[in-house]
């Protein structure tokens, strides 16, 4: 998030961002919130813990109809399966998610860790269009680096973390300024 608030307010990255819907819930003093806050960003937090997803839904519907212009909308770090019915209330190729590449080996409470305990050495990202299949949509963007026995968990998680920046942005620039198309279940982005 800080990665294209930032792109976005350097002018690197031709985006508008009218608010930040999350699953988490922040304090006003999360650096999160001050970030959000200092860029005039709404922050709205949907409770979505022990409740049908229908529930969830509708109020993610109210959100996102707030600033209903947005053309984009970017997961990350959302743990949850749209519905068929909001993936259909959006126009195609709408939805963007970002996760690390260490799924599907490395599923749960911290992947980092079981990534370093398995000695992998290479990891990545993939930002993807969402379908109703859980990390299939049309791949957009992805990025590798490789990882060594010096490198430490917080090593791991480091470059993990840069690597999702980095598809992430590649992926919301491309998709921003019109340069993907979608055959089937693969895209073509225009470099």
């Amino acid at each position: 998030l800080n990665h294209l608030l930032d792109r976005s307010r350097w002018g690197d990255l031709k985006i508008d961002i009218p608010y930040v819907v999350s699953n988490a819930e922040r304090g006003p003093d999360h650096p999160v919130r001050r970030a959000l806050e200092d860029a005039g960003i709404e922050y709205i937090y949907i409770r979505m813990d022990g409740r049908e997803r229908s529930e969830w839904e509708t109020d993610l519907r109210a959100a996102v109809s707030t600033a209903p212009d947005v053309d984009v909308l970017i997961l990350a770090r959302f743990m949850r399966i749209l519905s068929p019915s909001f993936l259909s209330w959006r126009a195609p190729h709408s939805i963007v998610n970002i996760h690390h590449g260490l799924l599907p080996s490395f599923k749960g409470a911290n992947p980092y860790r079981q990534a370093y305990d398995a000695g992998v050495k290479l990891i990545g990202a993939t930002a993807h269009f969402v379908t109703e299949d859980l990390d299939e949509g049309p791949i957009l963007e992805q990025t590798v680096d490789v990882t060594t026995h010096r490198d430490t968990v917080r090593d791991v998680r480091i470059k993990s973390e840069a690597l999702e920046c980095a598809a992430l942005e590649r992926a919301v620039r491309c998709v921003t300024e019109n340069r993907v198309g979608v055959i089937g279940q693969r895209t073509v982005v225009f470099r």
